[in-house]
């Protein structure tokens, strides 16, 4: 117990399961046939019950008659938050409020809320999403698996939940927050698995040595973490020192919640996108042409089987890059690359573009600090000004002023290098940047 998986090219991926072969494993030629079926029924289906939609079809002079190919969805208007607000709560679904049988919604701290609506088979069909992704990472009937999301409008603690006991796996719906409890359930109930936010999973590993925990002992084998990107430093720390496999995975709420795509054991850094259920576009995020398969761009998104709020084009902002070669755990589905940058997130600092990624990417080849940061961008001088705040290690302290200014400086110089901005650097003590039970909030914008 407690033991990671052995490396890919020690894996017997034949042993491990597959929630729907027939789909999953299926050729190329079979899924673009299932996705063309369901484009073609889902864009009647979207034209004939949302006003919003009809009247963008109607000003482009396209009709559901005009969607013959796949290509053709590249004819069909894009969809934003924008217009998923402007329509709240409820003038973009397609069905009487009857018919729905659970709402979820997003924090709306920029503005208004994104609310979605479930029927009974959307339900259905995300639950099945999750169950692949469970599988994905390992997650059997006999695994017993501890929620460490929250219960609410957001929608990762309920559909994780529906997934697991859709494989027959227990659920421990723990919910968030009083992570002294969380380590307790793991031990009283022989918890194999854990659901959770990375920089969360990192807390309750921290907590759990200073309270002497041994994670080496323990029954936790698999984490499944969303809600965020885990950066491969943070993820390589969590799996070392809480001796477990940890797999990501990816959704939204605008086009149903986590279960668009699921890392399998075989390529780390990828996930497999649930392509009978959603057909992807990667888009150049300036212009919304395509661009070639394998290139970076923003990812676009069309539910084909969404009843009660179908969703056409959905602009996710992620950046990311697509293949469809066949990987080495037997699945055929498209594989996306983890999305660890948006369009939206940049940052212009006098006149550069800075993407908090590249931070990222930048303090994880320094062995002297943990995988925390945190971005402060003002201009209180009158002038743009980054502080880059990162959390050392406790060998990497000293007692020697000048030594840790000197390792500030090098950090600096390292980050300039990369970004072209020259940050300001601010050392902290080990366990000095806020951990969070959801999204780990990395950058504060201040400036006025």
């Amino acid at each position: 117990m407690g033991t990671p998986m052995p490396a890919p090219d020690k894996i017997d991926f034949s042993a491990l399961p597959i929630y729907k072969p027939e789909v999953e494993c299926a050729s190329r030629e079979r899924i673009r046939a299932i996705q063309l079926a369901k484009l073609i029924e889902q864009v009647e289906y979207t034209y004939a019950r949302v006003p919003w939609y009809r009247q963008q079809m109607d000003e482009m002079r396209v009709t559901p008659a005009d969607i013959r190919t796949l290509d053709d969805v590249r004819l069909l208007p894009f969809t934003d938050k924008g217009a998923l607000r402007e329509t709240f709560p409820f003038d973009m679904f397609a069905t009487p409020m009857d018919e729905i049988v659970e709402l979820h919604a997003s924090s709306g701290t920029t503005g208004k809320p994104i609310v979605v609506g479930y029927t009974k088979e959307d339900m259905d069909v995300w639950s099945e999403c999750i169950a692949r992704l469970a599988q994905m990472a390992g997650v059997t009937a006999h695994d017993r698996v501890q929620m460490a999301f929250g219960y609410g409008m957001f929608t990762g603690g309920f559909g994780l939940h529906y997934g697991v006991q859709r494989i027959g796996g227990t659920m421990i719906p723990a919910g968030a927050g009083n992570t002294e409890r969380h380590i307790q359930m793991i031990e009283d109930y022989g918890t194999t698995a854990l659901i959770a936010t990375p920089s969360y999973a990192m807390h309750i590993c921290e907590v759990g040595e200073q309270m002497g925990f041994d994670w080496a002992s323990s029954t936790l084998q698999i984490g499944l973490f969303g809600g965020e990107p885990c950066p491969p430093k943070l993820k390589a720390e969590i799996e070392s020192r809480m001796h477990i496999t940890c797999t990501d995975n990816y959704g939204l709420t605008e086009v149903m919640g986590p279960g668009v795509s699921g890392e399998c054991l075989a390529h780390r850094d990828q996930q497999h996108i649930a392509e009978d259920h959603f057909l992807w576009e990667v888009v150049d995020s300036d212009t919304g042409e395509a661009v070639a398969e394998g290139e970076m761009g923003e990812l676009v998104l069309t539910p084909l089987d969404k009843k009660g709020i179908p969703v056409l084009r959905y602009r996710t902002h992620d950046l990311t890059r697509v293949v469809t070669e066949k990987c080495e755990c037997g699945r055929t589905l498209a594989r996306m690359q983890k999305v660890r940058s948006r369009c939206d997130d940049m940052l212009i600092i006098r006149g550069t573009n800075v993407f908090p990624s590249q931070v990222e990417d930048v303090i994880s080849e320094i062995d002297l600090l943990a995988p925390h940061y945190h971005i402060v961008v003002d201009n209180e001088t009158g002038l743009d000004r980054m502080t880059v705040e990162v959390e050392i290690k406790p060998e990497a302290f000293s007692d020697s002023f000048e030594e840790m200014k000197g390792f500030a400086g090098e950090i600096r110089d390292k980050l300039r290098s990369v970004l072209l901005v020259t940050p300001v650097v601010r050392l902290v003590e080990p366990g000095g940047i806020a951990r969070a039970a959801g999204k780990a909030k990395h950058v504060d914008d201040l400036r006025k």
